[in-house]
Order: structure tokens, then sequence, then C-alpha cells
């Protein structure tokens, strides 16, 4: 059954972004989340090794696997390849819209301002996400972007933690966040997958 982004979205209350440093951490990393109950993993392409865990990740069972940090317009074919089933940006512009359709892949991408967020709309995105979400204006933006544009579903990103994730989450138009607190590097590191595992059971209960 084909997920929308929507669906992906709210499946889990948070989507990890993950940066792989030793690909060897994918697949264990992947099984720990999935454990406490995250099955929506965000792998980006800040690492050298993004495409392969993306592929490595994507045969964990329960784990739905996207691709983050896309800038580029080749960038996408290449991680839906790989197994990616959605896609995350940092921001929108022509190339990358033309991609995100001639792929097929789709996409979530940031927005900072109400303008950035009509934008987007006009060219079909309905789902976005607020990013940085904390110097954007974190949860009062969010309210406040609701009320003339109440048909948009954001997963804010950025600067938000176990603590904060819970106001976000309580708005109408917010899905899901998305935050790096759930991967720390030195329990990947430290192959400590118990740790996230806990840290991931955490997350869950937040919705």
């Amino acid at each position: 059954m084909t997920m929308t982004l929507l669906d992906i979205m709210r499946t889990s209350a948070v989507i990890p972004v993950i940066a792989i440093d030793d690909p060897d951490h994918a697949v264990p990393l992947a099984r720990a989340l999935v454990a406490g109950g995250i099955r929506v993993l965000e792998v980006t392409l800040r690492t050298k090794h993004g495409l392969g865990a993306i592929r490595a990740m994507s045969a964990v069972e329960g784990a739905i696997v996207g691709v983050g940090t896309l800038t580029q317009p080749e960038e996408f074919a290449a991680a839906r390849d790989a197994g990616a089933v959605f896609g995350v940006s940092p921001g929108l512009t022509p190339a990358l819209i033309a991609a995100a359709k001639s792929s097929g892949l789709p996409l979530l991408p940031g927005v900072m301002t109400p303008s950035e967020v009509m934008a987007a709309r006009e060219h079909g995105f309905q789902q976005l996400k607020l990013f940085p979400a904390v110097p954007a204006g974190g949860v009062g933006m969010l309210s406040a972007i609701g009320g003339p544009l109440p048909d948009v579903t954001f997963c804010p990103t950025g600067g938000i933690s176990q603590e904060t994730a819970s106001q976000f989450l309580a708005l109408k138009n917010v899905a899901c966040v998305g935050g790096s607190w759930l991967t720390p590097k030195d329990a990947i590191a430290a192959g400590n997958w118990d740790r996230i595992t806990d840290l991931a059971k955490a997350a869950s209960s937040l919705r």
C-alpha cells in the first residue's frame, strides 16, 4: 500500500534527522529507532554515506525511510533508487520542484515565511517543513500561519527538543516534528542502541 506524505508524517510524532558517519551504524540504528516506536527515518545527505545508509535502512522491517538535505535536482532520483520513499529539503527552488515532479518522490520542502508557504502551496505542496523552526518563530509562528492558511500541515524542524516538542505537536497544523536529539552522536559511536531505543520510546509517547 502506498502511503501519502501526510500519512507518513502522521506515523511518528518525531522524525529523527539522521547523519551517518559510519555505514556499519545504519542498520542497528534503524532497528533501535523502530524498536522504540519511531518508524519514519530521515537520512540526510550531509555525509558521503547517506545513500548507502538509505539503501541499508530500507531493508529494516517496519522502517519508512526518507532522504533529507535535498539541495540538488540530481539527488532526487538517486535517493529514490536507493529506497527512499519521501524527500525533505531545507528550502524550495524551481529546480527542486521540477526534480520532485519528475522523480515522483514526495517532497516535504522547507519554508520560513508566510510568503514562502503561499508560494509552495501554489506549486501543490500542502505539507511543509518550517525550517529552522525556532528561529523562524516556533509555536507562535505556526499558530499565526494556521489562521489564514489552515489547509497547510507542518513538520517543524530546527531547535526542537524532547522538552519542547509537545508544544508544537499540540498545534492543529502540526503533524509531527523533526529533531536530531533521538540520535546523539556519542550513543551511535558507542553502539549504545538501548539508549536510542529509550529516546525513541520517549518521543513516541509525545502523541
